[in-house]
């Protein structure tokens, strides 16, 4: 199948292109020609991009495919049980109507430690898996810990930093030792390692680790403090996933009022625009969940949330797309140019100049198969 969106405004993942056309042949992107094809669509005052990658989700039944309506071509899951993930994975790879997936497999966790007080028994139960996760208590189950997630097919490693206190609770966390056996070990199977942290304590303690990314911006630090903290995030030449919809969420659950619901947004929202000054990729992620935030209506809302922290739309867009492809190594996609895997997105309007028309979405294709 060959098919042409001619005289359409291009985001390239890097840039913005007047009208031109793009050509589309089996799953790639091709050079332009004057050659038959098969579907033309007319692209005239309309804007396509590279396919969204959500950097950070957890995908079970039904995840893949709400995702891909919404222009979500890839998903990159932080934590999940191997039989959940394996249907999954057998989704991405035989079905053209769901996101492809890239996945952690399990977080790697202290005993006791975050998520194991939410995935409860009865919750894993609930999304069809008995067991639970394997923890590290020492530096030999850290090394038998990479060896499983390798076993299980695992795209990167993912480690907790988190005691819990963010949330009221006392929670046990990997010491910064184990942490760093983890990273070295995941460094020597070939894996990025990211780390789940929620306050500016805790990523630094991963960044000394080694680890190359971290999963969630902090909502701790106040404004006064940004731009101190994003200069030593910086000097760690690490990616952070920014998620403010996750801190939305969750903070609004905490609080069960607006005032803190209100200062943890404004927090990570000044935290975001201080990593960005300071030169720090930040990845659109939004920690998606059957429970939410939605997956793939929430990456709309997570572009929204970048550019009223002081992100241009194409910055923001650059998040979602070229920034996340290269920090994970995913050199098929993330951008539109010749060769690369026809993941694309067709918007009504010109979401470089107004992030919101994202949402008017025209057409979705997945590895050259449209929706």
């Amino acid at each position: 199948m060959r098919t042409r969106i001619r005289d359409v405004r291009v985001f390239d993942g890097e840039r913005t292109l007047p009208e031109t056309d793009v050509l589309i042949d089996g799953d790639r992107i091709a050079e332009p020609g004057a050659g038959p094809v098969d579907v033309e669509v007319d692209g005239t005052g309309r804007t396509l991009l590279p396919g969204l990658i959500d950097a950070h989700t957890h995908a079970f039944d039904g995840d893949l495919a709400e995702a891909l309506k919404f222009g979500v071509t890839t998903e990159l899951d932080m934590n999940n049980l191997p039989p959940i993930l394996a249907a999954q994975r057998r989704q991405a790879a035989e079905r053209d109507d769901v996101a492809d997936l890239r996945s952690s497999s399990m977080i790697a966790t202290a005993p006791h430690g975050h998520p194991t007080q939410i995935m409860t028994p009865d919750l894993l139960r609930s999304l069809g898996a008995d067991g639970g996760l394997d923890t590290v208590a020492d530096s030999g189950e850290a090394k038998a810990f990479v060896e499983a997630r390798l076993d299980e097919g695992a795209d990167y490693l993912k480690i907790a930093i988190d005691d819990g206190a963010v949330s009221g609770m006392k929670l046990p966390a990997l010491t910064p030792d184990l942490a760093a056996v983890l990273v070295e070990a995941g460094h020597a199977a070939g894996l990025r390692v990211i780390a789940h942290t929620v306050t500016a304590r805790e990523a630094l303690l991963a960044l000394d680790a080694g680890v190359d990314g971290l999963a969630h911006l902090y909502s701790d630090v106040p404004e006064e403090r940004a731009e101190e903290v994003a200069a030593r995030i910086a000097a760690y030449d690490a990616f952070v996933v920014s998620t403010i919809t996750y801190i939305e969420a969750v903070t609004t659950a905490l609080a069960k009022g607006i005032p803190m619901h209100a200062q943890g947004v404004r927090n990570a929202s000044h935290a975001a625009a201080a990593l960005h000054r300071a030169g720090v990729p930040l990845l659109a992620g939004t920690d998606a969940t059957p429970f939410g935030p939605a997956h793939g209506a929430a990456l709309h809302r997570e572009l929204l949330l970048l550019t009223r922290a002081g992100l241009t739309p194409e910055q923001a867009l650059r998040s979602a797309t070229s920034a996340t492809a290269r920090c994970f190594g995913l050199a098929d996609r993330g951008v539109v140019a010749p060769g690369r895997r026809a993941d694309l997105l067709l918007i009504e309007g010109d979401p470089t100049t107004d992030i919101t028309a994202t949402r008017s979405i025209a057409g979705v294709w997945r590895a050259g198969t449209r929706l």
